[in-house]
Formats: structure tokens, sequence, C-alpha cells
């Protein structure tokens, strides 16, 4: 078995035992043995850093065999530049979530712990696979768990919210799946991607491709106007479910754009891209407006997502080689970022069990520790330098300059309002007086959330002043689709 199977396979595996084995009354093992599992997926992935070669923009790690002999389809893993960062992020976050859901689960722990494990070795089968009808087969199986993390777990409103997050996107991936079989005819019976990057196709069916995958993908990115499922999830989610939706599981739209829309077809995508612009545009200004105005914390951070994922869609439709690098590397940041400010908000929730601004204030002067991690966290959060979240912004923003002076100004622009929805919400929630009684009897940070904040702290840090390993890996893989993109497909 291959590096990225264990990857894939070893969270599952100890999901599944979790789910068969667990009862309440084991509650503590549960846990353990929860949190064994996830370091173990994390530790799997080191050897492929260790051994990734960033020189060249070829697959790598690769395994193949073949699954379903009478379509021809293969089981067939690996990894290059635009993929292979999103493997270790996702097992660092499924680590970083089951520690901070260690004492806030107290119902159906194995359950809650078994769902997270199998949602990352999924997620991490959509980054890997090669097979478009694996990658179908992985990205329609993460909505399992997220809905039973959202359905199960969720607040008050959490069947509405479920049903919205599985209809939305199950209804935008079944225009892909006729896209794959399309796509499948057309290469031969073949589902292998790599192929299909290079079959010619005429513009219509080019344009219908793209479409059919631009449902999907733009559903699960959110992109405006299809971002509404988003705020109404996150409000609902549990801490741990909210932080993995945006540090992970938002990454898969947008990976399918750089994976299947624009090298199978690039005519199209070179064609249509005004409208990803325009729409992304929309994404970062009206989203951030809309951000401003939110009474409860998490739809604020939502919204911010919406208008961070906008950043990442923006770099990759100017088509050049900083704005992707910079869309790919936001990607990351906004997986540490995001799933850092979920934390915070989760640390609140469960001292006071409010996620309203209106009912803190002042907790500083009770929290100091804690607030310092959230004014890190805000600061990166609207893009300040040598912190995760600047690196691809700048990028992005260079990048759109480049492609047109006024794309470049309004993209900027956006920078702005970043950093007034999470200065006012850092100013509302933290500074000023205690004014209410329960905010006065709040406790700092226990060693727990603790740990979890400062690993965050130091990954966002890291990531903001030395982004070179981030980059290195990305840039062979940018080239090379740039290049792909750049010549016609028409027969």
């Amino acid at each position: 078995m291959g590096l990225l199977s264990l990857a894939i396979w070893l969270p599952i595996a100890f999901g599944v035992l979790l789910l068969t084995l667990g009862r309440d009354s084991q509650a503590g093992a549960v846990r353990w043995l929860a949190l064994l599992g996830a370091l173990l997926g994390l530790v799997v992935t080191i050897p492929l850093i260790a051994g990734f070669d960033t020189s060249t923009a070829q697959m790598q790690f690769v395994e193949k065999m073949l699954w379903i002999e009478r379509f021809s389809v293969h089981y067939h893993l690996g990894v290059d530049g635009l993929s292979f960062w999103f493997v270790p992020l996702t097992a660092f976050i499924t680590v970083i979530v089951v520690i901070a859901s260690w004492t806030n689960i107290q119902e159906r722990v194995n359950q809650y712990m078994g769902a997270f494990l199998i949602l990352s070795g999924l997620m991490i089968g959509v980054f890997a696979a090669l097979d478009g009808l694996l990658f179908y087969v992985f990205f329609e199986a993460t909505l399992i768990p997220m809905y039973l993390i959202i359905g199960i777990w969720g607040g008050p409103n959490r069947i509405y919210a479920a049903f919205k997050f599985f209809l939305y996107t199950l209804l935008g991936s079944l225009l892909t799946l006729v896209a794959i079989i399309y796509l499948y005819n057309a290469a031969g019976g073949s589902f292998d991607i790599l192929t299909w990057h290079q079959l010619p196709l005429g513009k219509l069916p080019q344009t219908l491709v793209f479409f059919a995958f631009f449902a999907a993908f733009a559903v699960k990115v959110p992109m405006f106007p299809v971002h509404t499922w988003l705020p109404d999830v996150h409000v609902e989610a549990p801490t741990g479910g909210s932080a993995v939706l945006a540090a992970i599981m938002l990454k898969l739209g947008a990976y399918g754009f750089l994976r299947f829309s624009m090298p199978i077809a690039p005519d199209a995508a070179r064609e249509w891209a005004w409208l990803i612009i325009t729409l992304s545009l929309i994404a970062v200004l009206y989203v951030g407006v809309v951000a401003l105005v939110q009474k409860d914390m998490k739809k604020l951070v939502a919204y911010s997502s919406v208008a961070h994922m906008g950043f990442v869609t923006l770099g990759f439709f100017v088509f050049n080689d900083i704005g992707v690098s910079g869309g790919i590397a936001q990607m990351i940041a906004h997986g540490f970022v995001s799933g850092a400010m979920f934390l915070c908000i989760g640390v609140l929730y469960d001292r006071v069990h409010s996620r309203e601004i209106a009912d803190y204030g002042g907790v500083v002067n009770v929290m100091p520790k804690f607030s310092a991690f959230a004014l890190l966290f805000s600061m990166a959060n609207c893009g300040l330098p040598a912190t995760a979240g600047f690196v691809g912004e700048w990028m992005v923003i260079l990048a759109s300059v480049k492609f047109n002076f006024w794309i470049g100004v309004l993209a900027a622009s956006a920078v702005i309002w970043g950093a007034a929805y999470s200065l006012w919400m850092y100013k509302r929630v933290y500074l000023g007086e205690v004014t209410h009684a329960h905010v006065k009897n709040m406790q700092d940070l226990n060693s727990r959330e603790f740990l979890v904040l400062s690993v965050l702290a130091i990954a966002v840090l890291f990531m903001g002043i030395y982004p070179k390993p981030f980059t290195d890996v990305i840039d062979p893989s940018v080239q090379q689709l740039l290049q792909h993109v750049a010549q016609s497909k028409l027969p």
C-alpha cells in the first residue's frame, strides 16, 4: 500500500473502528483512539513532504490498480504541486479538530469522532484521485459525514441547514456526473483525468463541460450567487464541523477548477473567464459589506470565507502564474486562518453558549491570553503582512493589476473591507469594558485550548514569514497548467 493510500484509508479505518466499537460509557478511550488515528494520519503525510520533488510538474507517489474492469475504472492516485499541500493540511486540521472537540461533545462521541476521521480520509481522496469516477465517488462521499455532523450535533436549526447543504451540493454535482460520463465516451472509454487533459474538444462541448463542472465547483467554493447555504450551515454546525468545512471542504471546489475546468476545457475557460472574474469581484466586495452588518460571529466569519475564496477564483482566472500560485497559497492560508477563527468562536461559545456579538464585550479583561490569539487570527483574516493571509491576497492583487489595472484596484479595495469587518468584530467582542455579568466569570484558556491555538498561530506566522516551502511546490505545476491552458484544444 502506497503512502497516499495510507493517508486516505488509515483515518477511514480508525473512523469505522470507532463507529463499531465505541460507546458513550467509554468516551475517554474513544477520544484517545480518535486522536491516535488522526495523529497516525498526519505522520503518514510526513514522508510525502520529505520525498516530494519540487523540480518537476509530473504526478508523484502514483498508485494505479484496476478497480472496475468492465468500465476500465482504475484506483489511480497521485499528487502534483496543485494538490500536494492539501493532503498534509487535511490531516493536520483533523488532528486540531479532534483535540478542539475533546470536551464539548458529550453524546455519541464515537460517532462524532468517527465521522471526522472518515471525512478526513475522503477529502484526501478527492485531492489525490486521478481517475474521474474515483474523484466523483470521493467528492460525493464527503457529503455524508458532513451531513451527519451538521444534522446530529448542530444548533437548533440543524436539520434545515443539513438539508440545504446536501441539496445544494448534490444538485451541482449531478451535472458533473453527466460531464464525466461524456468525457469517458469522448476519450474512448477512459476515466483517466490526465488523458482527458489531452482530449481535443469542439467549442460547444467545451462550453457545456465547463459549465457542468462549474455547477458543482461554484457551489462548493461557494461563489456568489450560490453561496447562501454557507452562512446557514456554519451557524448551525458544531465548532469542529465549521472548522473542517471552512478549512478544507471549500477547497475541494477551487481545486476542481484547477484539475478539471481549466485543463479539460481551456478555450471555454478563457472565453468565460470574464464571468468568473465578475462573480469573484462581487464575492470579495459585496459579501465583505454583508459581513459588516452581521450580528452572529459565525455568520460574519462565514461571509468572510466567501470573500476570501473569491480571491482564490479571481487568481485562477486571470491566467498568470502569480495569480494561480497566489490562489493556491490563499487556499492553504485560508485553511489555517478560517479554521482558527471558528475555533476561537468555539472557545467563546463553550463558555457563554452564545454566538451573538452583542452578548460579549471586554473579553480582553478576563481572557488576556485568548484575546491575544484572537487578535493575531483577526489580523491574519484581514491580510496583515507577516501572516499567512497576506501571501495569497498580495499575489492575487499583483496578478489582477497585471491583468487589468481596474480589476486590481477593486481586488485591493477588498482588503479594506476585510480589515473593516475583522477589526469591527474584534472591537465589539474583546475591547472596552465588561458590561455583562456572564463575561466577568469567563475563564482564560485551559492547556488544551492553548495548545490548539498556539499550533495554529505558529502555522499562520510560519506561512506568512516564510512562504517558500509552499510556493516552491506549487510553481512548476502552475507553469505547466498555464502552458496547457494557453493552447487551444479545438479540433
